[in-house]
C-alpha cells in the first residue's frame, strides 16, 4: 500500500450503489477540513477521485468511516480489467438471484391471483405458511444479504442509505407474515394475510433490475476502457545483448525501443531511425496516417504501418499523452455540474426523509383508515420503502457525463469537467484566433509568379522553370533562420528536390539575404533588398504583389543577376475543412468573431475566404482578453477558440475556453475543452454534444424526480379514496428498478445520437 503523500489519486468503491453514497463519501472528505483535498465520486464507475495533499491511508480511512470498503487504483488498465471481471461475476450473481426470487416469488403470487387461499385461519395452513416462510426466509438471505450487509455498513457508520430502505421494505413484510403464521390469534380475522411473495419477489425485481443496469452501465464506460486497451504490456528494448521483450514498467525514459509493423507505440518517444507512417485516429480522430522519420515524435497507443522504426523512450508510463488524456477524460466523468449538485444536496437527506414519511403514512392508516388497518398500513409501510429509492435521481446526471465525455473522447475531444459541458450548451457567440486555428499555422510557398520571358529554353515547362527556381532559392534559405526559410525549404521537400551549398550567403537584417548557388548571383528579401540592391524590372510583377496583399499573402522578392525574375508568394494556407466547419456554427445559431493580432488585410483575407464577418485585427494578448470580458459583460456567452501562448488570457476569460490539441502546452492547460488535432470540423459536433448531453441529464432529471415525486405518494395511497386501490410492495419494487434502468438507457442514446445537420 502506498503510504505517502500524492497530488491525485484514486479509489474504487465497489459497493457503492446510490446517490446517498456519493453525498457520504464526499461529505466525509469535506469533514476532513483539510482546504488542498478535493473528492469527486463517479457513482457509474464506483470511483472516487481525490486531489490535494492527502495520504492513501487516510483516503481510505475516510470512505470507510462511512461503512464503505476501497482500494486505491494504481494501474489504470489492471483496474479497468478487475472490475470489469468483478462486474461480469457481480452480474451473473444477480442474475441467478433474480431467477430464485422470481421464481419463487412469481407463482406464489399468480397462486394469490387466481384465487389461491392467502390467509392463515387454521392449523394446517400455519403449516404450509410457515414452510414458505422458512423457504423464503432462505431467499432472503441468499439473494438478499448484499442489501443487509450494506444497510449494516450504513448503521455503522450512522447513516443510511438505498439498501436500507429495500431492507426495510422486504423484512417489514417477511416479518408481519411470519407474526400472523406464528400467532394468527394475535390478529383480526381479516387481517391474518401473508406477503411473503412480496419479500422475494421485490429482492428478485431489484436485483434483476440490477443486473440490467449493470450492463447498460458497462456501456457508457466503453470510450475510456477503449483508451485503457490501447496502453501495451510489452515493448521490445534494445540491448547489448540484442532485442528483449520487456514488461511496459521495466522500461526507463531514454531506453530504445523497436517498433515493429503493425504493432503498438509502448510509451512516448522521438524517432532515432527509420520510418513509417502510424494511425493516431485512436487519439486524435484524425483518420489519416501520419508520417513519421528521424525526429518525430511518437505517442503511445498509436499503430504502427509497415515501416521499421527504432526510438527513444521520453516519458514514463504515467506521463505519456494517453495516459494524460484517459486522467482528464476521467477526471471529466468524475465533475460535477451546476444542474446535478441539486440532487445531491436531495439525496444527503432523501433516505432519513423517505423512512420518516413511510412510517407515518403507515401509522396514519392504522388509525385512520378502513378495515383491515393493519394489512393497510403494512402495504403503505413497504411500498413507500421501496419506491422511494434514489437510484434514478442519483444516476441522472453523471451517466449522461460518462456517455457525453467518452463519445467526445471518440471525436477526439476532450473534456476536462462536466460544467464546461453544460456551459458549452448555452455558448452564443464563438470566437477564433487566427494563426493555428483557422490556419494551419505553418507558414507555405503557395505561389511562384515568374517574369515573362525569364526562362526561353522552349523544353522548360512552366513547373519546370518554377523548380528551377525554388532550387536555387532554396538551396540559399539553408542558412537562413527566418521562419518564411523554412516554408521555401517544405515545398523543395514536397517536389522531391536535392539541394547544393552556396558558394556566398549573407543576412541583411530586416530586408533579406544575398548570395551565390551554382555560380548564379541571387538576392532574395523584401522591397527594401531590392532598392538597396538596385535591382531592375522590380515594376514587372507590380500587380501580381498587389493582389497577393489583398489575399494576406506575403511576397518575396527573387532577383537573379541584379534582374528580378520572380515573385513568390507565402502565407499560413487556411485548414480545409475551416469554412465548413465556420458554416455549421452560423447554421447553429452561434455568433462567430475572427480575433487575431495579426494586421487587418491578412485577417480579413482569411475572414473572407471562411465567411466570417466580424473581424477584430492588431490586438494584443491582453486587448484580446478584454474584447472576451467585453462580450461576456455585453450579455454573450463566449467561446474562445486558440493555440499560443497569447491565447491564454482570452481561453481563461472565456466562459469556455477550447484549446487546438496541435498548440502550446499552455493554451491547452488554460482551457476547457482540448481538440486532440487541429480539425476544426469537430467544433459545432462539439456544441451539438452539449446541447444533446443538457437535454439527456434534464430528461434523466424530470423522469427521477416526477418518479419519487408522484411514487411516494401513490405508494402510501392517495389514490385510494379514488381508485379503492393501494399500490402492491411487488409493483413499487418493479418500478424501482425500471427507473434505474430507463435513467442508464437514456443516457446510452447520447452515444449515437445524431450530431450534424
Amino acid at each position: 500500500m502506498i503510504m505517502k503523500n500524492i497530488n491525485s489519486m484514486t479509489l474504487y468503491v465497489p459497493q457503492m450503489n446510490c446517490a446517498s453514497c456519493v453525498a457520504k463519501i464526499e461529505g466525509a472528505f469535506e469533514k476532513l477540513s483539510l482546504p488542498s483535498v478535493a473528492a469527486r465520486v463517479n457513482l457509474a464507475d464506483k470511483q472516487v477521485q481525490i486531489q490535494g495533499d492527502i495520504s492513501s491511508v487516510l483516503a481510505i480511512a475516510t470512505v470507510a468511516s462511512v461503512g464503505y470498503d476501497s482500494e486505491l487504483v494504481l494501474d489504470a488498465k489492471l483496474a479497468s480489467e478487475n472490475k470489469i471481471e468483478a462486474e461480469r461475476i457481480e452480474y451473473r450473481t444477480r442474475i441467478i438471484q433474480s431467477m430464485f426470487g422470481l421464481g419463487l416469488g412469481i407463482p406464489m403470487m399468480l397462486w394469490g391471483l387466481l384465487g389461491g387461499e392467502m390467509m392463515v385461519n387454521n392449523p394446517s395452513q400455519q403449516l404450509v405458511w410457515g414452510g414458505m416462510g422458512i423457504v423464503t426466509f432462505i431467499l432472503l438471505v441468499t439473494t438478499g444479504g448484499h442489501f443487509y450487509k450494506g444497510m449494516w455498513r450504513a448503521l455503522k457508520a450512522r447513516s443510511a442509505n438505498m439498501d436500507t430502505l429495500i431492507v426495510l421494505g422486504t423484512t417489514t413484510a417477511w416479518a408481519y407474515s411470519m407474526l400472523v403464521v406464528i400467532m394468527p390469534s394475535w390478529f383480526p380475522a381479516e387481517t391474518r394475510h401473508v406477503y411473503f411473495e412480496a419479500s422475494v419477489m421485490i429482492l428478485g425485481l431489484i436485483n434483476l433490475g440490477h443486473a440490467l443496469e449493470l450492463r447498460a452501465k458497462g456501456k457508457t464506460s466503453e470510450a475510456v476502457q477503449r483508451l485503457i486497451g490501447l496502453q501495451s504490456t510489452t515493448a521490445i528494448r534494445l540491448s547489448d545483448s540484442g532485442d528483449e521483450e520487456v514488461e511496459i514498467d521495466q522500461i526507463q525514459i531514454g531506453d530504445k525501443l523497436r517498433l515493429q509493423p503493425g504493432s503498438r507505440v509502448a510509451l512516448d518517444g522521438e524517432v532515432l531511425s527509420g520510418e513509417s507512417n502510424l494511425n493516431e485516429s485512436m487519439l486524435t480522430g484524425e483518420p489519416i496516417p501520419v508520417s513519421k522519420s528521424l525526429g518525430d515524435t511518437l505517442s503511445a497507443g498509436t499503430v504502427n504501418g509497415n515501416g521499421s522504426i527504432i526510438y527513444r523512450v521520453t516519458a514514463g508510463l504515467t506521463d505519456t499523452r494517453l495516459s494524460k488524456i484517459i486522467g482528464l477524460v476521467q477526471q471529466a466523468q468524475t465533475s460535477k455540474m451546476p444542474i446535478g449538485r441539486l440532487t445531491d444536496k436531495i439525496s444527503a437527506y432523501f433516505v432519513p426523509v423517505v423512512v420518516i414519511i413511510a412510517l407515518v403514512a403507515s401509522i396514519v392508516w392504522y388509525l385512520a383508515g378502513p378495515a383491515p388497518q393493519i394489512s393497510h398500513a403494512l402495504v403503505v409501510l413497504t411500498s413507500v420503502l421501496i419506491i422511494a429509492c434514489p437510484c434514478a435521481l442519483g444516476l441522472a446526471t453523471p451517466m449522461s457525463i460518462m456517455v457525453s465525455v467518452g463519445r467526445a473522447a471518440q471525436m477526439g475531444v476532450l473534456i476536462k469537467n462536466g460544467e464546461a459541458l453544460q456551459i458549452a450548451s448555452k455558448v452564443t457567440t464563438v470566437v477564433l484566433d487566427k494563426t493555428g486555428t483557422i490556419t494551419a499555422g505553418k507558414p507555405s510557398v503557395t505561389d511562384i509568379h515568374l517574369v515573362d520571358g525569364d526562362y526561353d529554353d522552349e523544353r522548360s515547362s512552366q513547373d519546370t522553370a518554377s523548380e528551377q527556381l525554388l532550387f536555387l532559392v532554396a538551396s540559399l534559405e539553408q542558412h537562413s533562420e527566418h521562419p518564411l526559410a523554412q516554408a521555401m525549404l517544405d515545398a523543395t521537400k514536397t517536389r522531391d528536390l536535392s539541394l547544393v551549398e552556396p558558394e556566398r550567403f549573407n543576412n541583411i537584417q530586416g530586408k533579406g539575404i544575398v548570395g551565390m548557388v551554382s555560380g548564379v548571383e541571387l538576392a532574395i528579401g523584401n522591397m527594401s533588398l531590392m532598392t538597396m540592391e538596385e535591382i531592375s524590372g522590380v515594376d514587372a510583377l507590380q500587380d501580381e504583389v498587389q493582389t497577393l496583399a489583398q489575399l494576406g499573402k506575403t511576397p518575396v522578392y527573387v532577383a537573379q543577376e541584379g534582374r528580378l525574375v520572380a515573385v513568390i508568394a507565402i502565407s499560413d494556407p487556411v485548414k480545409s475543412d475551416a469554412k465548413d466547419a465556420i458554416a455549421a456554427l452560423k447554421r447553429a445559431g452561434k455568433r462567430v468573431i475572427l480575433l487575431s493580432g495579426d494586421k487587418q488585410e491578412t485577417v480579413q483575407a482569411v475572414a473572407d475566404e471562411v465567411g466570417i464577418e466580424e473581424v477584430i485585427a492588431g490586438v494584443l494578448p491582453e486587448q484580446k482578453q478584454a474584447k472576451i470580458i467585453e462580450l461576456k459583460e455585453s450579455g454573450e456567452v463566449v467561446a474562445m477558440v486558440g493555440d499560443g501562448i497569447n491565447d491564454a488570457p482570452a481561453l481563461m476569460s472565456a466562459d469556455v475556453g477550447i484549446a487546438m490539441g496541435d498548440g502550446t502546452e499552455v493554451a491547452i492547460e488554460s482551457a476547457d475543452l482540448t481538440f486532440l488535432t487541429g480539425r476544426l470540423s469537430v467544433l459545432a459536433d462539439t456544441f451539438a454534444l452539449a446541447n444533446a448531453s443538457m437535454r439527456n441529464i434534464k430528461q434523466n432529471l424530470f423522469g427521477a424526480f416526477i418518479y419519487n415525486s408522484l411514487g411516494i405518494p401513490v405508494a402510501a395511497g392517495v389514490l385510494f379514496p379514488l381508485t379503492g386501490i393501494l399500490l402492491s410492495p411487488v409493483i413499487a419494487g418493479a418500478a424501482m428498478a425500471l427507473s434505474s434502468l430507463t435513467v442508464v438507457t437514456n443516457a446510452n442514446r447520447l452515444r449515437h445520437v445524431k450530431l450534424t445537420r
